[in-house]
């Protein structure tokens, strides 16, 4: 059984008097203004076919605040758990004062909230921002997420060898169009030798 929301507030909310604890009561109580992101939530996770039994769930308004606070912290699910465990500013945020949900939980939850919800709730975000005249909508910003990868440092004569073997492969493939009216001189083992003589 999973509940939508959790109508009884706790008596023990605390937001610590920090500039991220002020934010997130703030968040906080834009979202209980909008009890209609819960229903677009609740839509992923609550399956109307199933009787309503068993052990009572997160809600959906739980949620819905642990992958806002995901998002607004930048902390991965592993992260995120031990916060919740630890912070009386993050538990009081996501509503679950009696026990913080594992990582495994949290990662399982989040994901099932669909792609289309999430379009859903910008959506949403934007058209009040656009009527309060906080923001037009017209223009977004995005920054790419930069991980960590298995490549080479790309030194000044891996690069230099880099564009040499694709003007060389351009050349090749121009050859087979054009024949012999195009001549030139293939460097490409010279250069690659030079080029780990180098590093």
């Amino acid at each position: 059984m999973r509940p939508k929301t959790d109508p009884q507030a706790s008596i023990f909310d605390i937001f610590a008097e920090h500039n991220i604890g002020q934010e997130l009561s703030a968040i906080s109580d834009l979202l209980d203004q909008h009890p209609a992101l819960h229903e677009l939530v609740a839509n992923d996770l609550i399956d109307p076919n199933l009787k309503p039994t068993g052990r009572k769930g997160f809600s959906a308004e739980q949620v819905l605040r642990f992958a806002i606070l995901k998002q607004f912290t930048g902390y991965s699910f592993d992260e995120l758990a031990f916060f919740l465990a630890d912070s009386e500013s993050f538990r009081t945020f996501a509503r679950c004062w009696k026990k913080a949900p594992r990582r495994s939980t949290l990662q399982s939850l989040v994901s099932r909230v669909s792609a289309a919800t999430w379009e859903s709730i910008n959506r949403y975000w934007v058209r009040m921002a656009r009527e309060k005249g906080i923001e037009s909508g017209h223009i977004t910003r995005t920054d790419a997420t930069v991980i960590e990868a298995n490549i080479h440092e790309p030194s000044d004569s891996s690069l230099l060898w880099d564009c040499v073997r694709a003007i060389a492969r351009h050349l090749q493939h121009g050859k087979r169009i054009f024949g012999c009216r195009l001549r030139w001189r293939n460097h490409q083992r010279a250069v690659k030798k030079l080029a780990h003589q180098i590093k």
